[in-house]
Order: structure tokens, then C-alpha cells, then sequence
């Protein structure tokens, strides 16, 4: 009866034999010994570390998990010093056998072909570098003549040539693996010479238009791996690609955004980085009227659920909480009314005004900014109110008249002032979006809101232009 537990004892050794980790990254640095190590990774412009190993008395060490990590380059640090970098791609169980000496010269890689060609790549690179630096440095000595220069840029562009060769026969070999992935992803889009018109005119818009629609063609939406590089490279092409290629008006933006968007979405990695990254380019924008398109960010990922598999609720309801403040008063929409009393406790209708334009200017007297931008206001306002035919509604967010009286004293404030608090309309802040003070708008004779926010210092080419769109229509 004894036997009959052998060939049980071979089939548990064999099933253990066979068991193997998700990843498994087994290393040997010679000069190490006895100290603790640690993986990490990139991730768009963090850096987080991952797993931990012990070195032994050799300098070995493994680290390893049941979870594949995902793709990217990632490091190895040793007594908080990165000490280099190396790929993971598909291919997650492979050895990487050097020393202290020169951490990539002497890199060994066994078992992945990706690693192999990602530390001969560094190491073309550095031999070019050492190659074009005293051409570098004639070029940049200010002392030099431009013709005695000229044989050191001629010399550059041979080896900048040399480098796309290599790196052109690395991505044509090799295209499926993370570092031809890498170098395609940081590729120019080659342009071609513009056409001519039938009128024998050259095409001036055709460049702008062939770049803008051939923008994304080595940068792939879908590659998670392309977020955890050194270089936060996938979150620079999205602002690149909308603050060059894509007009500054919110639907436009929106529209881009979601055509991408669905491009990214088979990842749920990059659907997800996409999509926040927008959302953090557009959260405070610089230009005018594009808070509409962090609206719709949250309207359409975020209220409608798309976004759940990784956002926790807290986070939904405070993005949905600043979106509905903002959705109140976007630029296009009709303006909603403000009732309030002014000094003297008389109701005051902003409706009521019947100039051309209408700003409605919200500040607090104990606002130290409000002291600096109100005066430039009223100096607009007593120059320009006759040619524009412009009113101001200027409200009080301090409860206290006193304090509203003393600064409409005090600056001169020749418009109409009310006190915020004592409004029979509700909250202003429920009406209009004024986070901060002083807040501004434009409402025309439609009671349309044009203007949402514009510096003060631009209200006479804001006005000078909308006169024009007016005259033009």
C-alpha cells in the first residue's frame, strides 16, 4: 500500500514545478550585497515603487507576483538611487545579470528579447552622443563664425541619421515589441511640400491640415504602456494636439474629445488616463467659455456611469457638484435674472437695464483683489459707458450694507450696487457660477451671456469685437 502514495508525491512535485508567477524579473547586479531593492515604474508624472526584494551575498534577487505588471519602463533602486531602467512588455519572466561598474555597458539580458534590444538601443545612443559632442560644442560657441560651423551641422545631421537608420530598421524588425513601441511613439509626422490652387496659389492651410489628421498615426490611444514612460508623453500629446490643433471653442473640443476617447476606450487603462487628463486640462481654463467642456467631461463619463470602474463616489459627486455650479451660467446661455436691494433697501431688477450690454460684476469688500480690479472697472466704465452702451450690476457677496456703502464711497462706483445677500431671487451663487471674487460677465440685449470671466484689462477688444460680429451679421 505504501507505493501507491508515489506517483500522488510525483504528480504534487510536478504541479508545483509548473506553478509560475504572473511575473518573475530575476536580477544579479555584482557589487551588490546584503541591502534591500525595490522595482518601480512611471505612470504619466508620478513615480511609484511597486515590489521589494532582498539582495543576498552575491547580488541576487528576484521580484515576482501573481499579477502581470503592466507594461512600461520601469526602474530598479537601490538606498533611494535609481540605478537604470529597463522594459517590461508581454514577456514578464526574463534575467538581467550586470554590475556596479556600468549598470547598462554590462547588462546581460536573458530570456526577453525586448530588454536585449532596448539596452543595445541605449548604447548605440550613447556612442552617438559621444560622437556628436565636440560638434555640439562648436556649434554652440558663441565665438565662432556661422561658415566655420557650417562642417559641425553637416556633421550632426550625418549622425542624426545614423540614429533613425538604427532606429528604423529596431521599429522594422522588431515592431510588435514596447521599445519600438516607444521610439515610434516619439516619431515626427513627416509633412509633404503643400499643393498649388488651380489658380496656381500654394495651399497655405494644407500643412496644418495634413499634420492635424495624421497626428496620432505612431502614437497609439490604446497602449497603456505609453503612460508609464519616463516622459509623461501620453498627457503632452493631449494638450499638445488641443491646444494646437483644435479650435479654442468648447464644441469643437468636445467633439475631439470624444472621437478620441472612443479610440482610447478598448483599454480600460488608457480609456480611463485619457479622459482625466482632459479633465484636468479643462478643470481651470485659460480661454474663455471652455468650461463648457469640463461640463460635458462630466456630464457624459462621469454622471453616466462610464467612469464607475475605477472613480470611487465621492469623487463623482464632487466633480457632478462643480459641473452643475458651472452648467448654471456657461457662455451662449440665457442669463437668469438678480433681484436684490441696493443701499437705500430698494429692490433693484438687473432685467430692469436696458443698455445694449450688461456686466455683472460680483465682488466683497473685504476682497484684496476686488481693491485692485474694481478701480480699473470704474475707469472703463466712465470712458467707455456712452460708446458701448454699457451698464454695470455690480453685487455685494458681504452681508453687511455698511461695508458696501464704504466701498461704493470709496471707489467711486457709478453703477448700480446691490447687496448679494438680500436678494428676493435666491442665492446668486445658485444662479451664477462666482467661486471666486471678483467675478464677471457680459449679458446682451437678448439677456445671453457672451462673456464669462474676461480680465478687465481686455473689455475694450471684447466690446470692440463684438461690435464687429454685430455689424458683420
Amino acid at each position: 500500500m505504501k507505493y501507491l502514495l508515489l506517483p500522488v508525491l510525483l504528480i504534487s512535485l510536478m504541479a508545483q514545478g509548473q506553478t509560475k508567477y504572473a511575473y518573475q524579473i530575476d536580477l544579479k547586479v555584482q557589487g551588490l550585497a546584503d541591502t534591500t531593492a525595490y522595482l518601480g515604474n512611471y505612470y504619466g508624472e508620478s513615480t511609484y515603487l511597486i515590489d521589494t526584494a532582498q539582495v543576498n551575498h552575491t547580488g541576487e534577487f528576484s521580484f515576482y507576483g501573481k499579477k502581470p505588471l503592466g507594461q512600461g519602463v520601469y526602474f530598479l533602486v537601490i538606498n533611494k538611487t535609481r540605478l537604470f531602467e529597463f522594459v517590461v512588455s508581454a514577456q514578464q519572466h526574463f534575467r538581467l545579470t550586470t554590475n556596479t561598474q556600468d549598470y547598462v555597458k554590462n547588462m546581460v539580458v536573458t530570456g526577453d528579447v525586448d530588454n536585449k534590444i532596448f539596452f543595445e538601443n541605449m548604447l548605440f545612443n550613447g556612442a552617438r552622443n559621444v560622437e556628436a559632442d565636440p560638434y555640439i560644442k562648436l556649434v554652440s560657441d558663441s565665438l565662432a563664425t556661422e561658415p566655420s560651423k557650417l562642417p559641425a551641422r553637416e556633421a550632426l545631421d550625418q549622425i542624426n541619421k545614423k540614429v533613425i537608420a538604427y532606429q528604423d530598421e529596431l521599429i522594422s524588425q522588431h515592431p510588435a515589441t514596447l521599445t519600438a513601441r516607444i521610439l515610434k511613439s516619439t516619431r515626427q509626422i513627416d509633412i509633404p511640400a503643400p499643393p498649388k490652387k488651380a489658380d496656381g496659389s500654394i495651399d497655405s492651410t494644407f500643412q496644418f491640415r495634413y499634420y492635424r489628421k495624421h497626428y496620432w498615426d505612431n502614437f497609439n490611444l490604446k497602449d497603456d504602456a505609453l503612460i508609464r514612460l519616463p516622459r509623461p508623453a501620453y498627457q503632452e500629446k493631449i494638450k499638445d494636439y488641443f491646444t494646437r490643433f483644435v479650435p479654442p471653442i468648447a464644441d469643437s473640443i468636445n467633439a475631439e474629445i470624444d472621437r478620441l476617447a472612443a479610440i482610447a476606450k478598448p483599454n480600460q487603462e488608457t480609456y480611463k488616463y485619457f479622459i482625466w487628463m482632459c479633465v484636468i486640462q479643462f478643470q481651470n481654463p485659460t480661454i474663455m467659455g471652455l468650461d463648457g467642456v469640463f461640463v460635458h467631461l462630466i456630464r457624459k463619463y462621469f454622471d453616466s456611469g462610464e467612469m464607475n470602474f475605477w472613480i470611487n463616489a465621492k469623487m463623482r459627486s464632487q466633480l457632478k457638484e462643480r459641473a452643475d455650479q458651472l452648467a448654471l451660467s456657461l457662455m451662449g446661455m440665457d442669463a437668469n435674472n438678480l433681484i436684490m436691494q441696493d443701499q437705500n433697501l430698494k429692490p433693484r431688477n438687473m432685467f430692469d437695464i436696458k443698455n445694449k450690454y450688461t456686466i455683472l460684476y460680483i465682488f466683497d469688500p473685504d476682497c484684496s483683489h476686488c481693491r485692485q480690479e474694481t478701480p480699473k472697472l470704474v475707469s472703463f466704465y466712465n470712458a467707455y459707458k456712452t460708446k458701448y452702451d454699457v451698464e454695470v450690476f455690480a453685487v455685494s457677496a458681504d452681508t453687511s450694507i455698511q461695508k458696501m456703502k464704504d466701498f461704493i464711497k470709496e471707489f467711486k462706483m457709478p453703477w448700480i450696487t446691490v447687496n448679494g445677500p438680500r436678494s428676493y431671487v435666491g442665492s446668486y451663487h445658485k444662479l451664477y457660477d462666482a467661486d471666486q471674487t471678483p467675478s464677471m460677465y457680459i449679458i446682451d440685449r437678448r439677456r445671453k451671456i457672451i462673456a464669462k470671466k474676461p480680465p478687465i484689462e481686455e473689455l475694450v477688444n471684447f466690446f470692440n469685437n463684438q461690435e464687429r460680429l454685430n455689424a458683420g451679421k
